[in-house]
């Protein structure tokens, strides 16, 4: 299964476009209007670039909607994005990831993308600045650092099954 992450693009004059494709590959979208409203729509199975149903939301529809979807304990994957042009974000490893029971450094993150993974969380907790040597086990969540592109190479490198 792929790591599943949400990817933006800025729709000048309108808002903000957030896609995320699902790990059974289902395409959705929201659009983050200038005016507070969203669009949410979710689109066809054979035809990713075609919309099966959109919904339009007010600010506060989408409020409640982001409650429901976030409760207070659970925080969503990009954690910060600077002026600097750099992004943190979590990536979680699928139990049957490629990367199950391997070295950190045999990832080569930071020499094939640039990202650098910061800590591991774990159920039994995190682990800050993971040596090279650290195993990395299916249901670890990394904090990558990075470029967003560099971040969205790295994320596509773990998602490796």
């Amino acid at each position: 299964m792929p790591v599943s992450r949400m990817q933006s693009t800025p729709l000048p004059g309108i808002g903000v476009q957030y896609d995320l494709t699902t790990r059974e590959h289902q395409h959705l979208s929201v659009i983050a209007h200038r005016d507070g409203t969203r669009t949410l729509n979710t689109y066809r199975r054979e035809d990713p670039d075609a919309c099966a149903h959109s919904l339009r939301l007010t600010e506060g529809e989408s409020a409640a909607l982001v409650d429901a979807l976030t409760p207070s304990h659970h925080s969503p994957n990009v954690l910060h994005t600077s002026g600097l042009g750099l992004v943190a974000e979590r990536v979680e490893l699928s139990g049957s990831s490629f990367w199950n029971g391997r070295a950190l450094g045999e990832t080569r993150m930071r020499t094939d993308t640039g990202v650098s993974i910061v800590a591991v969380l774990r159920r039994t907790g995190a682990v800050p600045s993971p040596a090279p040597d650290f195993r990395l086990a299916g249901g670890d969540t990394l904090i990558l650092i990075g470029t967003r592109e560099g971040v969205d190479a790295a994320a596509a490198i773990l998602g490796r099954e």
